[in-house]
């Protein structure tokens, strides 16, 4: 399947989904604190995204049984909440995706619960900037392993790795679709990028090795050796200077008084 270009009217659609994602993540970011369970974050998402009229794009995909994604320190992504409490010296990915209007915005963040330790500040620091690195190589002509490059060599400088086996996605009327946004990979490759383009970066970021493994739920994915892990996420279109990030916050993330939030 080739990669969509958008539509004007297409990419208003995605904006205002994304808008509602990316406000969805900031009240995730009040209302986290040490000694919460992850339930309580899929019920905040739930109902913060019905309360707007939209639908939480996870929610029973391919079988998925929550409205947000919880991913607590070695979980790479695809976290299931649940019973699970949230405690001090904790990170904790919440990736928020949000339906409207007939299109899906995805967005996501790892914050800190209570004060960061050297390590949990170093994987998220590195994970922070590497989306940040990625975005800046998005323009009109540019190549999707020009991203991916970007990315990995930051992650690799700062003796972090990047997860090979999840990468980022095409997105507007379905969840996921082309092109496959790899987080690492050499300059120049890949399918050049053009105007219209819109899709996810999220670079998964390990303090030890890259390789992952699935659980026996079939969506869990944890780090190997059992290291941390940290990631950000957001929906870009790609523009003739360079690109929009439809999921950019109006805000800076916060978070309640026992939460150190790694700002973006």
């Amino acid at each position: 399947m080739s990669v969509e270009i958008k539509s004007a009217n297409e990419i208003e659609g995605i904006r205002v989904s994304s808008r509602m994602a990316a406000e969805t993540l900031l009240g995730v970011g009040e209302m986290l604190r040490a000694g919460i369970t992850t339930d309580a974050i899929n019920d905040f998402v739930h109902k913060d995204t019905i309360k707007r009229g939209a639908v939480p794009s996870p929610l029973n995909y391919k079988g998925f049984p929550k409205s947000v994604c919880t991913s607590v320190n070695d979980v790479v992504c695809h976290g299931i909440p649940g019973k699970e409490v949230i405690k001090n010296g904790d990170i904790i990915n919440v990736d928020v995706t949000t339906f409207f209007g007939g299109f899906h915005g995805d967005t996501s963040a790892t914050f800190y619960i209570g004060p960061p330790t050297k390590e949990t500040r170093h994987v998220v620091e590195t994970a922070r900037r590497a989306l940040d690195l990625g975005i800046a190589e998005v323009k009109d002509g540019a190549r999707l392993g020009d991203i991916g490059a970007a990315i990995q060599t930051f992650v690799e400088s700062e003796g972090c790795s990047v997860v090979r086996d999840f990468v980022g996605h095409g997105i507007g009327r379905r969840f996921h679709e082309p092109p496959q946004v790899k987080h690492y990979g050499k300059r120049g490759s890949g399918e050049r990028l053009k105007t219209g383009m819109v899709f996810t970066i999220e670079p998964m970021v390990n303090l030890g090795g890259f390789e992952v493994e699935v659980e026996s739920d079939d969506w869990t994915v944890r780090t190997v050796d059992g290291s941390l892990s940290a990631q950000f996420e957001h929906t870009i279109v790609v523009t003739k200077a360079g690109c929009e990030i439809l999921t950019q916050r109006p805000t800076k993330l916060r978070g309640s008084e026992n939460v150190a939030m790694l700002l973006l």
